[in-house]
C-alpha cells in the first residue's frame, strides 16, 4: 500500500494530538490524517488555563496550538466534537458516538485525562469547579471576577497555580490539603515547605492535614466547605484539584494492556504493532530509568505525539527523554527534571538560598542526581539533565557551590 492510500487516525484533539499530526506532515506523509477531539475546541495548550489565561495576562487567542486554518491547509481533517465509541482492533476500524466509521492504518490514542471527582454531599452544587479544559477556565474566570472568597480542595500542582491566579485577583483563598505538606509526594518534605511558605507569605490560609466531609449550600449553589471536624469555610466559589484519571476506556475495551494509562514501549507502541499512545494516557518505558512512568505535564504530550507520529510511519526512534515540568507560582519561576520514585531521596542538596527564592534542588540517591529544580535561575536545564542522564556520583560540595558553572560538574563521559 502506498504511503499516500494510507490513513492514520489520531483520537485526542489536545497537545499530543496536534503535534503529532503537525509531525505526520513535516516528516512528509501523504496520506489522510485525521484527527478526532471531543470538544468543540481546535488543540490547545492546557499550562495557561491555571496561569496566564486564568489571571488575564494572556487572551483566549494565545492558547491554541496552531492558527485556525493551519488544519485546512495541511489537509489534517479536523473532526471537533465527536467522541470516540470503540476501536475495533480485528477491522482495524474507529467508530465515533454518531455511529460513522473510519479504517486506520495507524491510530494514535492521545485521550488525555479527566479530573478526579470529589465524591462528598454538595460536591454537584453549583459553583463546585474543575479545572482541565478551556470551558472550565473561562468559567473559573468569570467566576474569580465576581468572588471575594475561594476554597481550593487539593494543594497539587493545579490547586497551588490556580490559588495563585486568585491571589492576582485579590480574591481572599483558603487551600485545604489531606497531607501535611502540599506537594510532598512529588517534593519531599524541606521543598514542599518552602511552598508551603511562598502561599501563606502571599496570604493563603493554608489548612493541612484536614478532610472535607461536605461542601456546603443553599438553593442549588455552593457556600463553603465542611471539614470532618466541624469546621466550615465559607467560600463563594469551591475549586477541586485532586488529581487526574487516565482516560483509558478505548484501550480497556480494545483489550490493550493497561496499568495506570495505556502500556507502551520505548517507541509509543502498544500491545497492538498497528496503535500507539502518548500524553497523560501513555505508561510509557524510559530506557535510563528501566521504568514505565505516566507523567501528566505539558513537555511529555509535546515530545511524545511526535515521537510517536515518527514510528507510526515506520522511523525507528525511541523516546527516551529526561522527565520534564515547570510551574509559575507567584514570583516563583520553575523547571524540574528527572524522577525520584514518591518524591524520596536520600539527601537534597541546594545550591543558592532557599529564602530568596533564587535556588537550585538536587534530588540524591547513592550519591547520584535523580531530579533537579531549578527556581528563579535558567538556562541550566540541560546540565541538570546532563548529571541526572550521567547516573555517576557528583561531589556534593560541588553542586552546591553557586560560583563554579554547572556545566563543569557533570561528569566526564
Amino acid at each position: 500500500m502506498s504511503q499516500r492510500q494510507q490513513t492514520f487516525v489520531i483520537v485526542g484533539a489536545g497537545l499530543a494530538g496536534a503535534k503529532a499530526a503537525e509531525a505526520l506532515r513535516a516528516k512528509g506523509f501523504e496520506g489522510r490524517v485525521v484527527l478526532y477531539g471531543d470538544e468543540r475546541e481546535r488543540p490547545y495548550d492546557r499550562p495557561p488555563l491555571s496561569k496566564e489565561f486564568l489571571q488575564g495576562t494572556t487572551s483566549r487567542d494565545n492558547v491554541f496550538i496552531h492558527p485556525r486554518d493551519w488544519y485546512s491547509e495541511n489537509d489534517v481533517e479536523l473532526r471537533l466534537d465527536t467522541g470516540i465509541e470503540r476501536v475495533d482492533r480485528s477491522t482495524h476500524e474507529v467508530v465515533a458516538v454518531d455511529g460513522s466509521r473510519i479504517i486506520y492504518d495507524k491510530l494514535l490514542l492521545a485521550t488525555g485525562s479527566s479530573p478526579r471527582r470529589l465524591s462528598v454531599p454538595g460536591s454537584d452544587l453549583d459553583g463546585v469547579l474543575y479545572l482541565r479544559q478551556l470551558a472550565d477556565a473561562e468559567a473559573l474566570k468569570v467566576a474569580l471576577a465576581a468572588a471575594a472568597r475561594v476554597a481550593i480542595v487539593g494543594a497539587g500542582w493545579i490547586g497551588l497555580e490556580t490559588a495563585a491566579a486568585a491571589r492576582a485577583t485579590g480574591v481572599e483563598v483558603t487551600v485545604l490539603e489531606v497531607a501535611r505538606l502540599p506537594l510532598i509526594g512529588a517534593l519531599g518534605p524541606e521543598l514542599a515547605a518552602a511552598y508551603a511558605d511562598l502561599h501563606v507569605a502571599h496570604g493563603v490560609d493554608l489548612r493541612l492535614g484536614v478532610h472535607v466531609e461536605e461542601i456546603i449550600g443553599s438553593e442549588g449553589k455552593s457556600a463553603g466547605v465542611r471539614l470532618v471536624d466541624g469546621t466550615v469555610i465559607d467560600a463563594d466559589v469551591v475549586i477541586v484539584g485532586v488529581g487526574i484519571t487516565p482516560n483509558t476506556s478505548l484501550a480497556e475495551d480494545a483489550s490493550l494492556t493497561v496499568a495506570n494509562g495505556v502500556v507502551v514501549d520505548q517507541y509509543l507502541t502498544t500491545s497492538d504493532p498497528d496503535i500507539f499512545a502518548a500524553g497523560d494516557v501513555a505508561s510509557v518505558y524510559y530506557p535510563h530509568l528501566d521504568a514505565h512512568l505516566r507523567l501528566e505535564h505539558w513537555a511529555a504530550a509535546l515530545n511524545q505525539g511526535p515521537a510517536a507520529a515518527a514510528n507510526m510511519l515506520g522511523h525507528v526512534t525511541a523516546y527516551d527523554r529526561v522527565p520534564y515540568f515547570y510551574s509559575d507560582q507567584y514570583d516563583w519561576g520553575m523547571e524540574y527534571s528527572g524522577y525520584v520514585p514518591g518524591g524520596k531521596a536520600d539527601d537534597v542538596v541546594i545550591r543558592g538560598d532557599l529564602g530568596t527564592g533564587t535556588f537550585i534542588a538536587f534530588w540524591m540517591i547513592d550519591g547520584r542526581v535523580k531530579a533537579g529544580m531549578n527556581v528563579n535561575i535558567w538556562d541550566v536545564t540541560d546540565a541538570i539533565q546532563a548529571l541526572v542522564r550521567s547516573d555517576r556520583a557528583i561531589d556534593v560540595r560541588a553542586l552546591e557551590d553557586p560560583d563554579l558553572p554547572l556545566e563543569s560538574v557533570v561528569p566526564n563521559e
